[in-house]
């Protein structure tokens, strides 16, 4: 009875993926009937922006930002979500946007889920902000006392055109003088919550909103967790980022792999080692980032710094700053390195224990490099014997840079369920939908949901009643009271 294909499963599984589609088209239609705040700018900063690039922008950042400025001059509140694959420019659109607002003397803010995110980000876009005369400023948890203070008062006084920040963005104390436009990075990292929070922000409540999202999502699972947004993807990268090479190597060549990176280091590269586990167990076979550290230290002495979670912040920002430096040269991190950390100098990603990697967290952490002009490699160390979903995960890292094709790869491989349940690709957890033929399931459901909702909209019928309680029991009634109270 409770094996994934019987069919009491099969029905479980398929109630909770109607509920799921049920809140997302509730809370869609309740937000697209919200009026927004219509952001019709003439241009002149964007034209601006786009000469101080020292790039030309893609195609898919050209047909993105006309998405997204047909929805800021539409009537309703624009809702968009923004699919770049790693390194295809997102930050870019992120800040013609911002300047959308800003050229109707509206402010924009943009939130990131981390305080490295979000100090990064200050650094990709203040030199071209700078050029056109825009303020921008940062708020972290960092800023405290009267720098806070100062940064609150400017705020509020409309003399910060772009406000960076994380968690801290939603304090009640944060008050926009006038909100129009609110930019979310790494939308999996925050909560419905928190996207109603931001919005609330604006005047009356219409703040438009761009969620960004580095990780592809395979086409399929979009509705699942996105449903009540709009899609736009950046299918391209800028010119002249070379292809990563990647190579499998398996782990009793970790010699060989050492002696590859000291010739490199000697040469001026700069290496990442990623490690799964932050300190050893004995119940684990995992290489641990601090045994590893410490080896590799052994052989290149000071130049070899650590990285994981469990550290300060400060001792984070320091380790980080002192690598794009160029201070040290390996630095042995856990997957904290995974989204948004950007070091052009680091051209060599080598992965411990790559097979037990998902195929989307392989493909944030490779992403880290091919980001300046040297040629980037990735080395991907396995312990043999390998499973057989194990060996196909590998050869697709090997063949393939394509994010969205990799995606695609990672649900065929593990399934929709599975994919849905792991933390790393950045979806809700489902606790029963994890069963065959799950696509078929979840298309369903979302037919169902709408055909449902056009009958009876505000769920009165005896049938709307039992998807109450459905909703109730599925914990998702949470998503249908914040639409009515937003």
């Amino acid at each position: 009875d409770v094996s994934a294909g019987s069919a009491p499963r099969q029905r479980l599984a398929y109630d909770e993926l109607l509920a799921n589609q049920l809140a997302l088209v509730l809370v869609r239609n309740g937000l697209r009937s919200q009026k927004g705040r219509i952001v019709k700018g003439d241009g002149h900063l964007r034209e601006r922006i786009a000469r101080a690039l020292p790039f030309d922008m893609t195609g898919s950042q050209v047909s993105a930002l006309a998405e997204i400025e047909a929805d800021l001059t539409g009537p309703g509140r624009m809702l968009r979500l923004l699919q770049g694959d790693v390194g295809s420019g997102k930050t870019v659109v992120a800040l013609m946007t911002c300047a959308m607002a800003n050229e109707i003397g509206a402010q924009a803010a943009i939130m990131a889920p981390t305080e490295v995110l979000a100090r990064q980000h200050l650094e990709t876009i203040e030199p071209l902000t700078t050029a056109v005369g825009l303020r921008i400023a940062v708020l972290t948890g960092r800023e405290k006392g009267k720098a806070r203070d100062a940064i609150l008062a400017e705020l509020q006084a409309g003399l910060i055109d772009i406000l960076i920040g994380t968690h801290a963005l939603f304090q009640p104390d944060v008050v926009f003088k006038d909100l129009a436009v609110a930019v979310i990075d790494e939308q999996h990292r925050f909560g419905v919550h928190q996207r109603l929070a931001l919005q609330s922000k604006g005047r009356d409540g219409g703040t438009n909103v761009l969620v960004m999202t580095a990780t592809p999502i395979p086409r399929t699972l979009l509705m699942t967790h996105y449903g009540d947004l709009d899609v736009s993807r950046l299918t391209e990268k800028p010119a002249g980022r070379k292809p990563v090479k990647t190579t499998l190597a398996s782990a009793d060549r970790i010699e060989d792999v050492v002696a590859g990176l000291r010739r490199a280091v000697a040469e001026g590269a700069q290496v990442y080692w990623v490690c799964p586990l932050i300190e050893s167990s004995t119940a684990s076979e995992l290489a641990a980032a601090e045994e590893r550290q410490a080896h590799l230290a052994q052989i290149f002495g000071e130049k070899v710094g650590l990285l994981h979670g469990a550290m300060a912040p400060t001792a984070k920002d320091k380790m980080m700053a002192d690598f794009a430096a160029d201070n040290i040269k390996i630095l042995v991190s856990t997957t904290v390195i995974e989204v948004g950390v950007n070091v052009p100098n680091a051209s060599i990603m080598v992965i411990e224990h790559a097979e037990r990697f998902g195929l989307a967290q392989l493909h944030q952490l490779r992403g880290r490099v091919g980001r300046g002009t040297r040629q980037s490699y990735c080395v991907l160390l396995y312990k043999p014997p390998l499973s057989e979903t194990a060996e196909a995960r590998l050869k697709m890292m090997r063949e393939s840079e394509d994010g969205f094709l990799i995606a695609e790869k990672d649900l065929e491989l593990r399934g929709g369920g599975e994919v849905l349940g792991a933390r790393q690709s950045g979806m809700p957890e489902f606790r029963v939908a994890d069963v065959p033929g799950f696509e078929n399931l979840l298309a369903a459901a979302r037919n169902d949901a709408t055909m449902l909702l056009d009958e009876d909209p505000k769920l009165e019928s005896p049938r709307g009643q039992a998807v109450r309680t459905m909703l109730y029991l599925f914990e998702c009634d949470e998503a249908v009271r914040l639409f009515r109270a937003a």
